[in-house]
């Protein structure tokens, strides 16, 4: 009865939104050769409400999106197909002519800026020279190799094209997943030993998608773990709720319903069982699934997720981290930790993603000592109380004697009363 559906897999099910497909299509680049984008890196979102496109196709696209029928690669092979099938002849020149002066003479900064300005690769050269494309060093060396006039634009141009180029195939080989708060890539989660550098050079390569490993039970327990509780149901009334609810209804106490708020918190997202839908801590406080009184405290025990900052060296460490350098109180922390534990292993906040026993160990995120207080379930662990009988339990103990739904799969807290 334990099983739950994390968020990710609400997703699957239901499909992407119309705010993540638009986050996908707008971060995926596409260097385009041809038609009035050409030179120009320029996203999927753009291209996909382009004139290229009927507005019926770009709906059946979006929606087999949406739906998960089709994957990025594909879209970005049907946009391109199109395009080529549609434009014989590029269309796209640059608007500026090139310097020819030979008078030897150096320019100002303002004539640098004016020419790089006004000579255009759809967007203007001092736009790109001033993009990630290239370091402050580059960029002030090129600058400075023009204002002598040992280089022209046209020279700076082909610079330009050569780094969005290499910078095009970075992103077609790179391969990321979603994690809790941001995108993992790869490589990532080989160093991680949750997949093998088989996996990666075929996921590369295009053999495997994101969502076929995804869905993979050995690495799902990593990238999603297996879902808190997420909310009440009623013995008698067969009604399910919220935990926030419950407590204004009091049918929880206060202190109760803080606990197990704070263990959604800390292992991911803040749920809403009656929707099906999971939040971070501020999204829920807009979305009133918890009071503005909460936030605080909430968000003291999200950082379990988003990770705690070291005083003295400003880094970003783990709960376990945290606990030990007494940036926590040890019962709190304690408690999250077993929390995170109980539905998948310890999240390391600077990756996104759960770990592996053995790795958690390496980077210092879990050590013998630790594991051996969790393991005895003594009374430092039972933090959790269970208003049936009125006993504390440890976080694991309460999610036995929890119920699943049936329509989400979702983990409920049993109240017989």
């Amino acid at each position: 009865c334990l099983l739950t559906m994390t968020n990710r897999s609400v997703k699957q099910k239901q499909g992407f939104s119309i705010e993540e497909i638009e986050r996908s299509f707008r971060k995926e680049l596409i260097f385009v050769t041809r038609c009035e984008f050409k030179g120009k890196s320029v996203s999927v979102w753009e291209l996909i409400h382009s004139n290229y496109l009927t507005e019926e196709k770009r709906e059946e696209l979006i929606e087999r999106y949406r739906r998960k029928e089709i994957n990025m690669q594909t879209i970005v092979k049907m946009i391109t197909t199109i395009i080529e099938e549609t434009e014989t002849e590029p269309v796209c020149k640059t608007s500026s002519t090139i310097v020819t002066s030979q008078i030897c003479t150096s320019l100002t900064a303002g004539q640098v800026e004016a020419d790089f300005s006004d000579e255009i690769l759809c967007f203007s050269v001092w736009s790109f020279i001033h993009s990630k494309l290239f370091t402050e060093e580059r960029r002030k060396e090129l600058m400075e190799q023009y204002r002598k006039k040992e280089i022209d634009l046209e020279t700076i141009g082909n610079i330009i094209r050569t780094m969005i180029m290499e910078t095009r195939t970075q992103i077609v080989t790179s391969i990321t997943f979603t994690g809790f708060r941001s995108e993992i890539s790869g490589e990532e989660l080989v160093a991680s030993n949750i997949i093998d550098a088989k996996t990666l050079k075929d996921l590369q390569e295009g053999k495997k998608t994101v969502q076929q490993v995804s869905d993979s039970e050995s690495v799902k327990k990593y990238l999603q773990g297996s879902g808190s509780i997420a909310g009440i149901f009623l013995e008698r009334s067969k009604e399910k709720m919220s935990i926030s609810q419950a407590m204004k209804k009091k049918l929880l106490m206060p202190g109760t319903a803080l606990i197990l708020l704070e263990a959604q918190a800390a292992t991911g997202f803040l749920i809403d069982p009656v929707k099906n839908a999971k939040f971070t801590v501020d999204e829920a406080v807009k979305e009133n699934l918890v009071s503005a009184d909460l936030h605080q405290k909430l968000l003291s025990a999200e950082r379990a997720v988003t990770g705690y900052k070291d005083p003295y060296t400003g880094d970003v460490i783990s709960l376990f981290q945290a606990l030990k350098k007494d940036l926590i109180v040890k019962d709190h922390g304690i408690r999250l930790l077993e929390a995170q534990i109980a539905t998948g292993g310890i999240i390391d906040p600077v990756h996104s993603h759960r770990l592996p026993v053995e790795v958690a160990y390496k980077r210092g995120m879990f050590d013998l000592e630790m594991n051996k207080v969790l393991s005895d379930a003594g009374d430092d662990t039972k933090g959790f109380f269970d208003p049936n009988t009125r006993e504390n339990l440890t976080y694991l103990q309460l999610m036995d004697r929890c119920v699943k739904d049936p329509e989400t799969g979702l983990s409920l807290l049993l109240l017989k009363k």
